[in-house]
């Protein structure tokens, strides 16, 4: 959510800017803007416009060597050329770009307001701007103790980059709750809110922890505390190319990721699956066999699709472990005072690892002594270094803000967590095998369903003119409803509710008519029959039904079929989320949505 770019060195500083925001334009936005020094002055250009947009703004030769940049995605005030980044003070010394929300904002500005300031927008970043250049005036005697007596007032969520007028050789950088990498370069230095702005010039990075500064230059960085206490840090490789964030032949990033998942799932499988022994050994959790004995309870906390899949793990888990599982809205948790006990395993679910609500609930977990593990998309994010220890999704990245791959290998790890868990309790050796000969066949399964893709486009392009949709589901149907459903609203605009196929009869039956299609998840397992009926029920109300089986269904039941491969009954989640991610895809390109790019949502969400 936002996307942050700065840069200091030799080169040009104008298209290092405009390139790193072209790179996180997947992370959702609406205005841009970016500010560079060039002979002690400010020229400062932002409006409520896309990058691409942005660029015809910005003078083609520019000139300076400092700068940075951001695309804002709106919390106070509206999206306007006014309310966007970055912001200065009256002087146009100090210019600053923010993430996060200044809780503590009204006070802040009233305060400002007290003292003569004239405030240029809504926005609870101004007030940032400002106060450094009081702070500058009052005899900080540099830039960074100035932002440092600053930030010791503020309350909330922030990653944020300074820059001075009058103090060009320096950047000032601080995180608190919201993502900020640097960039390690020749005599140059980057900074970002991720690395895909980096990948292009540089694959040495350092994160910034909580509470943690950084003053920048051209040869080098030192970090601090707020309490102006020098930190040490250690500079990471990132396992990233500049290609990995390339559309190819592909329009855009949704579909390019959804044709990845044989191979995301491969590399989540490789080297963790034990045929001798008919187990998963994951060696990131730091759980030795008498460990994992000791685990009487297993719960996954995650947003969004990181919920579902959640859902779908705590429902192996219980199958194949025999242990009470399941899965919480990491936003609920935070805030109900959970009760913690010392012999659960809590399993944090992020893509990004920087999600603002799962991170605050690791946090109160950990707090009060919880055991928590992470799965996460991304090496050295602050979920991965909240938790220490955990599974490593190995998905590549995602850019398209409706996750696909991600999700997919988020099942596919807590497959593997549930049958190491198994095979350390009563799950035979035999039923090990089986399950580890099921993951191995997932990626060609996976594929045979692309290979279906053009029957998918044209049941989506058949039901384009539905304004709502049920999708319904059983047991281990259930969450792949709620995905299915979840990827349609995104993507789409329709709205789409998921439903327990039993809980139909009992109040939303009355929806079911004519114009309201139902996508009903329908595996060939023990609740075949009962799934059949809960068709039955849809069709005799005069709703059209949307089947998505392995299963052979009797003639004309179903008006629509999306055929899936038969694997393992307990795998099938897998499988049947991977054509409605393409039936979600194809309806919304039938309507002309922007699919990477859906409106009001953001890829990572770092503020509440």
């Amino acid at each position: 959510m936002c996307g942050i770019v700065g840069y200091i060195g030799a080169r040009a500083a104008t298209p290092v800017l405009l390139e790193g925001l072209h790179r996180l334009e997947y992370r959702g936005y609406d205005s841009a803007g970016l500010a560079v020094v060039h002979r002690g002055r400010l020229r400062l250009t932002k409006a409520a416009v896309r990058v691409d947009e942005l660029r015809e703004l910005v003078e083609p030769d520019q000139p300076g060597t400092v700068g940075i940049a951001h695309t804002r995605w709106a919390t106070h005030g509206e999206p306007t050329d006014a309310n966007a980044h970055p912001h200065v003070d009256t002087a146009k010394r100090i210019a600053v770009v923010h993430n996060g929300i200044i809780e503590n904002a009204d006070l802040l500005r009233a305060k400002l307001t007290a003292k003569g300031v004239d405030f240029a927008s809504e926005t609870d970043t101004e007030a940032l701007a400002h106060l450094v250049a009081s702070a500058l005036e009052e005899g900080a005697p540099s830039l960074e103790e100035a932002v440092r007596a600053t930030l010791r007032g503020v309350n909330g969520a922030y990653g944020l980059v300074v820059l001075d007028t009058h103090n060009p050789g320096q950047l000032v950088v601080a995180r608190n709750g919201s993502p900020i990498v640097l960039g390690l370069g020749d005599g140059e230095m980057f900074v970002a809110s991720d690395v895909a702005a980096l990948v292009r010039y540089t694959h040495r990075v350092v994160y910034l922890d909580d509470g943690e500064l950084a003053t920048i230059s051209r040869d080098g960085y030192v970090t601090s505390t707020l309490q102006a206490r020098r930190t040490a840090k250690t500079p990471t490789t990132v396992d990233l190319e500049d290609s990995d964030y390339q559309l190819g032949e592909y329009a855009n990033f949704m579909h390019k990721e959804i044709r990845e998942q044989p191979e995301a799932v491969r590399r989540a499988l490789a080297g963790r699956l034990d045929e001798r022994f008919g187990t998963a050994r994951l060696g990131g959790l730091n759980l030795d066999p008498r460990a994992m004995r000791g685990i009487r309870r297993v719960k996954f906390i995650g947003c969004g699709s990181a919920y579902y899949a959640g859902q779908i793990g705590a429902n192996l888990v219980e199958e194949w472990a025999r242990l009470p599982a399941d899965a919480e809205p990491a936003s609920e948790l935070r805030y109900r005072n959970p009760v913690v006990e010392e012999d659960t395993l809590y399993v944090a679910v992020s893509q990004s690892g920087e999600t603002a609500d799962t991170l605050a609930a690791v946090q109160e977990l950990c707090r009060k002594g919880g055991r928590v593990i992470g799965a996460v998309n991304s090496v050295g994010s602050a979920i991965a270094r909240a938790c220490g220890s955990g599974v490593f999704l190995h998905a590549g990245p995602e850019v398209s803000v409706a996750s696909t791959k991600a999700y997919t290998n988020m099942v596919v790890c807590f497959a593997m967590l549930a049958l190491s868990l198994g095979r350390v309790r009563d799950l035979s050796v035999s039923d090990g095998a089986r399950i580890v000969e099921a993951l191995q066949a997932l990626p060609d399964q996976i594929t045979a369903v692309l290979s279906d893709e053009n029957t998918i486009s044209e049941v989506a392009k058949e039901h384009s003119n539905a304004e709502r949709m049920f999708f319904v589901g059983r047991v281990r149907g259930w969450p792949v409803a709620r995905e299915g459903a979840q990827k349609l609203k995104e993507i789409s605009y329709v709205h789409a509710e998921a439903y327990q196929a039993g809980e139909l009869k009992h109040g939303p039956l009355a929806l079911i008519d004519p114009a309201m299609p139902s996508v009903v998840v329908v595996p060939d397992d023990e609740l075949l029959a009962k799934n059949i009926a809960t068709i039955e029920q849809i069709k005799a109300r005069g709703g059209p039904v949307i089947a998505l089986t392995n299963a052979e269904l009797p003639e004309g039941l179903a008006d629509s079929l999306i055929r899936v491969p038969r694997g393992e009954p307990e795998l099938d989640p897998i499988l049947f989320t991977v054509p409605l991610q393409l039936f979600a895809y194809h309806l919304a390109r039938h309507l002309g949505r922007d699919i990477d790019k859906p409106r009001n949502l953001a890829k990572s969400v770092t503020v509440e």
